[in-house]
Protein backbone atom coordinates (compact mmCIF):
# COMPACT_ATOMS: atom_id res chain seq x y z
CA UNK A 1 0.00 0.00 0.00
CA UNK A 2 1.45 3.31 -1.10
CA UNK A 3 1.48 6.11 1.43
CA UNK A 4 2.63 9.69 1.10
CA UNK A 5 2.76 11.69 4.32
CA UNK A 6 3.42 15.43 4.27
CA UNK A 7 4.75 17.42 7.20
CA UNK A 8 6.28 20.79 7.96
CA UNK A 9 3.37 23.12 7.34
CA UNK A 10 2.33 25.87 9.72
CA UNK A 11 1.87 29.58 10.24
CA UNK A 12 4.65 31.89 9.07
CA UNK A 13 5.00 35.63 8.60
CA UNK A 14 5.43 37.14 5.14
CA UNK A 15 9.05 36.89 4.09
CA UNK A 16 9.60 33.80 6.21
CA UNK A 17 10.54 30.26 5.28
CA UNK A 18 9.20 26.76 5.69
CA UNK A 19 10.46 23.35 4.64
CA UNK A 20 7.87 20.77 3.71
CA UNK A 21 8.65 17.05 3.72
CA UNK A 22 6.85 14.16 2.09
CA UNK A 23 7.75 10.67 3.25
CA UNK A 24 6.86 7.87 0.83
CA UNK A 25 6.36 4.18 1.52
CA UNK A 26 5.06 1.19 -0.40
CA UNK A 27 6.76 2.09 -3.67
CA UNK A 28 10.21 2.05 -5.24
CA UNK A 29 10.80 5.70 -4.53
CA UNK A 30 13.75 6.23 -6.86
CA UNK A 31 11.61 5.24 -9.86
CA UNK A 32 8.99 7.87 -9.18
CA UNK A 33 8.75 11.49 -10.15
CA UNK A 34 7.46 13.60 -7.29
CA UNK A 35 5.36 16.73 -7.45
CA UNK A 36 4.12 19.39 -5.08
CA UNK A 37 0.73 20.98 -5.64
CA UNK A 38 -1.34 23.40 -3.61
CA UNK A 39 -4.97 24.32 -3.24
CA UNK A 40 -6.30 27.51 -1.71
CA UNK A 41 -9.93 27.84 -0.56
CA UNK A 42 -12.27 28.23 -3.50
CA UNK A 43 -9.53 27.58 -6.05
CA UNK A 44 -8.44 24.63 -8.12
CA UNK A 45 -5.42 22.57 -7.24
CA UNK A 46 -2.36 24.07 -8.91
CA UNK A 47 1.12 22.89 -9.75
CA UNK A 48 4.00 24.15 -7.62
CA UNK A 49 7.11 22.07 -8.40
CA UNK A 50 8.18 18.65 -9.61
CA UNK A 51 11.30 16.52 -9.77
CA UNK A 52 11.85 13.62 -12.12
CA UNK A 53 12.94 10.14 -11.10
CA UNK A 54 16.50 9.54 -10.01
CA UNK A 55 17.51 7.81 -13.23
CA UNK A 56 16.34 10.85 -15.16
CA UNK A 57 18.86 13.08 -13.48
CA UNK A 58 16.44 14.52 -10.98
CA UNK A 59 15.60 17.50 -13.16
CA UNK A 60 13.10 19.98 -11.78
CA UNK A 61 10.52 22.51 -12.89
CA UNK A 62 8.53 25.16 -11.10
CA UNK A 63 5.43 27.26 -11.45
CA UNK A 64 6.32 30.82 -12.45
CA UNK A 65 4.76 32.12 -9.23
CA UNK A 66 7.32 30.28 -7.06
CA UNK A 67 10.39 30.24 -9.29
CA UNK A 68 13.41 31.60 -7.47
CA UNK A 69 11.72 31.25 -4.06
CA UNK A 70 10.94 27.52 -3.77
CA UNK A 71 13.28 24.55 -4.23
CA UNK A 72 12.28 20.92 -4.61
CA UNK A 73 14.73 18.16 -3.77
CA UNK A 74 14.72 14.46 -2.99
CA UNK A 75 16.59 12.09 -0.71
CA UNK A 76 16.27 8.57 -2.07
CA UNK A 77 17.95 7.03 0.97
CA UNK A 78 15.13 8.41 3.10
CA UNK A 79 12.33 8.02 0.52
CA UNK A 80 11.55 11.68 1.05
CA UNK A 81 10.94 14.71 -1.13
CA UNK A 82 11.30 18.24 0.20
CA UNK A 83 9.98 21.65 -0.70
CA UNK A 84 12.05 24.52 0.67
CA UNK A 85 9.92 27.67 0.59
CA UNK A 86 11.59 31.05 1.08
CA UNK A 87 10.33 34.63 0.85
CA UNK A 88 6.81 33.43 1.51
CA UNK A 89 3.88 35.63 0.54
CA UNK A 90 0.27 35.68 1.73
CA UNK A 91 -0.78 34.33 -1.67
CA UNK A 92 1.23 31.18 -0.94
CA UNK A 93 -1.36 30.26 1.70
CA UNK A 94 -2.87 26.90 0.78
CA UNK A 95 -2.96 23.22 1.56
CA UNK A 96 0.16 21.68 0.03
CA UNK A 97 0.06 18.16 -1.36
CA UNK A 98 2.78 15.86 -2.60
CA UNK A 99 2.10 13.39 -5.38
CA UNK A 100 3.90 10.56 -7.15
CA UNK A 101 3.92 9.16 -10.69
CA UNK A 102 6.36 6.87 -12.42
CA UNK A 103 9.50 8.31 -13.95
CA UNK A 104 8.57 11.54 -15.72
CA UNK A 105 7.49 14.69 -13.92
CA UNK A 106 4.29 16.46 -14.90
CA UNK A 107 2.50 19.70 -14.14
CA UNK A 108 -0.93 18.05 -14.49
CA UNK A 109 -2.55 16.77 -11.29
CA UNK A 110 -4.54 14.04 -13.03
CA UNK A 111 -1.34 12.45 -14.29
CA UNK A 112 -0.22 11.55 -10.77
CA UNK A 113 -1.12 8.17 -9.31
CA UNK A 114 -0.67 8.73 -5.58
CA UNK A 115 -1.40 11.66 -3.28
CA UNK A 116 -0.77 12.61 0.30
CA UNK A 117 -3.36 14.11 2.64
CA UNK A 118 -1.85 17.58 2.55
CA UNK A 119 -0.33 20.02 5.00
CA UNK A 120 -1.62 23.55 5.67
CA UNK A 121 0.65 26.52 5.02
CA UNK A 122 -0.58 29.91 6.19
CA UNK A 123 1.37 33.08 5.49
CA UNK A 124 0.08 35.94 7.58
CA UNK A 125 1.25 38.69 9.89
Amino acid sequence: QVQLVESGGGLVQPGGSLRLSCAASGLTFSRYAMGWFRQAPGKEREFVAAITWSGGGGSTNYADSVKGRFTISRDNARNTVFLQMNSLKPEDTAVYYCAARQYIRSMVPNEYDYWGQGTQVTVSS
